[in-house]
């Protein structure tokens, strides 16, 4: 008997169709795997309004849990090569896997089963041929690709003047990129030196305080925080230690900063989400995964942290604090 989390919502609210959408007649059902949220709150009622999104926009174009869909919910604490094979074996109608690595399990499992992703650098890794024509079964959504990294430091520069030894965490394996090729050529406008000894191993506490050890070994002045889900999942832990080492922080996602961080140059998460589900959508309805071309962010916040640059003794730029989109104080 394969072991699953399986949760089936029943809901009474009637769905928004979209003009002249029918509403699918049969009960498809979608597996959800992450390796960040308990994976009981990706729910229509959850607190967060992106998981909120996502379920709106699939009953939007008919796709109702309980009514005609069901969500399959894979916990996290699962190992991840047991949860991905039992995911392929269990054989849904689509797989949506938030994350890299999770995608990356998935991949060599299954040639038919569309595997919907939120990926990094989904060309670069190999997951993908092509964001316009992704091909094989995976498709899905991604950042704003290698330019949001040159904007992450430039945002960093512009808050710590001071910057000249940027500490860079990140779990991607070691190799040249296109991010790593454009975020090392903006340090060098900058005048900034990227120190990046890599994430290694099982990603926990132990070896995330021995990355700031490295760092702090190297001189680091600051830190750049990548946008991979694993440094998601660590948030409260990353903060603390940039704060302990009184290091100048940017972070890929909003959370970082609601949590203590100081600053976010942040996608737009309800976005991404509502573009799953629209893919989910089209796939369900018959559309080839590999026919949808990889949507890309568009969307982005800078969120300041005023608390945070207190506590590390750093002023906030006037002019920087005009263009935030949130100034939390």
């Amino acid at each position: 008997m394969r072991r699953r989390e399986f949760i089936a919502g029943l809901l009474v609210a009637a769905p928004l169709q979209c003009a002249g959408a029918q509403q699918p007649a049969k009960v498809r059902r979608i597996a959800v795997v992450t390796v960040a949220t308990p994976i009981a709150q990706v729910t229509e009622t959850s607190s967060l309004p992106f998981h909120q999104a996502f379920f709106h926009e699939l009953r939007r174009f008919g796709y109702i849990e309980g009514r005609n869909l069901i969500v399959e919910r894979y916990p996290v604490e699962r190992s991840a090569v047991e949860l991905a094979r039992d995911v392929v074996r269990s054989k849904p109608d689509l797989i949506f896997a938030i994350s890299n690595s999770r995608v990356r399990l998935l991949k060599p499992l299954t040639a038919t089963i569309p595997i919907i992703g939120m990926m990094r650098d989904p060309v670069g890794l190999g997951l993908v041929a092509s964001l316009g024509h992704p091909g094989g079964n995976i498709t899905g959504v991604t950042d704003a690709g290698p330019e949001v990294e040159t904007k992450r430091l430039g945002l960093l520069k512009e808050a710590f003047p001071q910057a000249s030894r940027v500490g860079v965490l990140s779990t991607r394996p070691p190799g040249r990129s296109p991010y790593e090729e454009q975020q090392q050529e903006a340090a060098q406008r900058l005048g900034l030196l990227l120190l990046a000894p890599r994430l290694a191993g099982t990603v926990q506490e132990a070896e995330y305080r021995r990355m700031f050890e490295a760092m702090a070994q190297e001189h680091a002045d600051s830190v750049i925080v990548s946008a991979e889900v694993e440094n998601l999942v660590h948030r409260r832990l990353i903060v603390e230690l940039a704060e302990k080492n009184r290091l100048p922080a940017i972070y890929p996602f909003r959370q970082y900063v609601q949590g203590g961080g100081l600053m976010a140059y942040a996608v737009d998460q309800v976005e991404l989400w509502t573009r799953v589900a629209g893919c989910i959508a089209q796939i369900l309805d018959g559309a080839a995964p590999g026919d949808i071309p990889i949507y890309q962010a568009t969307k982005f916040d800078l969120i300041i942290n005023l608390k945070a640059a207190n506590a590390i003794g750093l002023t906030i730029p006037p002019a920087l604090l005009a263009r935030a989109d949130e100034v939390i104080e």
